[in-house]
């Protein structure tokens, strides 16, 4: 039998490829009784492993009126909590959809929503960079999503070779 842990993966990657999966059809999958399956997930629930079951949704095909951006942000760590302090106002704002702390020339990467493009830049002139500790912001536009969440979103791959002509 497998441990409790290498279960609890497998049940995690299941669910993250399809959420509509039940607990018998994961069981049956991973050769577990239902019951199994069935207490695994309610604890991974409890203790916040799993957090919700959500749609992945091709916001192209229902002409989504919602404005998307990345920001990255440079900001000064602070003694004793680093970028925690920063990051924990950051995601406090409705604004901020995902937040995470990167390598590189910056250390926020933020994914932000908005109903206009003028509404995101409002957030950024005056919630964002008007933040102790924030140093600097570069914001970019999602203009076309080509592929979100390992799901390709376009209708089908168009041919990309060059027709060869005499």
């Amino acid at each position: 039998m497998k441990d409790e842990l290498h279960l609890k993966r497998e049940i995690l990657e299941i669910l993250s490829v399809d959420c509509t999966k039940t607990a018998s059809e994961i069981a049956v999958m991973l050769n577990q009784s239902e019951e199994t399956v069935s207490l695994l997930i309610r604890q991974m629930e409890k203790d916040k492993t799993i957090l919700a079951y959500r749609a992945v949704v091709n916001r192209q095909k229902v002409e989504s009126t919602k404005t998307q951006c990345i920001i990255e942000v440079t900001c000064s760590p602070q003694r004793g909590v680093g970028f925690d302090a920063i990051a924990q106002r950051i995601y406090k704002f409705p604004e901020v959809r995902s937040l995470f702390l990167i390598s590189g020339g910056f250390d926020l990467l933020l994914i932000v929503e908005g109903e206009t493009m003028k509404d995101i830049c409002f957030f950024v002139a005056e919630k964002l960079a008007t933040l102790d500790h924030v140093k600097g912001t570069s914001t970019h536009f999602l203009l076309k999503r080509y592929k979100e969440d390992g799901f390709i979103l376009e209708d089908g791959e168009k041919e990309q070779r060059l027709a060869i002509t005499p």
